[in-house]
């Protein structure tokens, strides 16, 4: 994962980045814990200006979360609902699940999005839910766009102070992503079959 993304990123430059944080954010097994430390490595290194990347990276993630947002929007709780009635053991999330996650976040919509975006793997789901309330588009906006552009400072700014030092955490940091994201597969194929198991039970 690691050569993959600094391959993406000394090729393609900022463009790379953005498309990357698009794709983490519709994908979340690609991790911005990756994408922007290294693309603040880079920005150090004077590939381009750490702002620049600022800019760019909060973009592409904005982007990516209204996908997610759009789709949800546009599905409706209801459909929603029935639709884990039928298939949500894929989702790994029954109903019930599902209604108490909304209800909390009817009572905490903007601040649940703000905050989720500084979570790993939430920053991506938390979209679903506020589609699903039907917050306000601007309101999702503004929320979702200040979380990922604090998030992605924090992660930027740890690259870009690492500097030289990087280079050092390189050979540990591609076994670990790799890892993550192996585990992250394993635990949904848990999850699934536990769910099969619950409704032969």
């Amino acid at each position: 994962m690691f050569d993959f993304i600094i391959g993406w990123i000394e090729q393609g430059g900022l463009l790379a980045v953005g498309l990357l944080m698009i794709l983490e954010n519709v994908f979340p097994p690609i991790p911005s814990e990756l994408i922007v430390p290294l693309a603040g490595f880079k920005a150090a290194q004077g590939s381009f200006s750490l702002f620049g990347l600022l800019i760019v990276a909060a973009l592409g993630s904005t982007v990516g979360t209204l996908l997610w947002y759009g789709l949800a929007r546009a599905w409706g709780r209801d459909r929603f609902l029935r639709f884990l009635d039928r298939h949500g053991v894929w989702l790994t999330m029954s109903r019930e699940e599902a209604e108490t996650a909304m209800a909390w976040f009817q009572r905490h919509g903007p601040v649940a999005v703000f905050l989720g975006r500084l979570v790993p793997t939430v920053r991506t789901l938390i979209s679903v839910p506020a589609g699903l309330s039907e917050m306000s588009f601007l309101s999702f906006l503004l929320y979702t766009t200040a979380g990922s552009a604090t998030w992605i400072a924090i992660l930027a700014g740890a690259g870009y102070l690492l500097e030289d030092n990087y280079e050092r955490v390189e050979h540990w940091v591609n076994p670990v992503s790799t890892f993550v994201v192996v585990a992250m597969v394993a635990l949904y194929l848990y999850r699934v079959l536990r769910g099969f198991q619950k409704r032969r039970a």
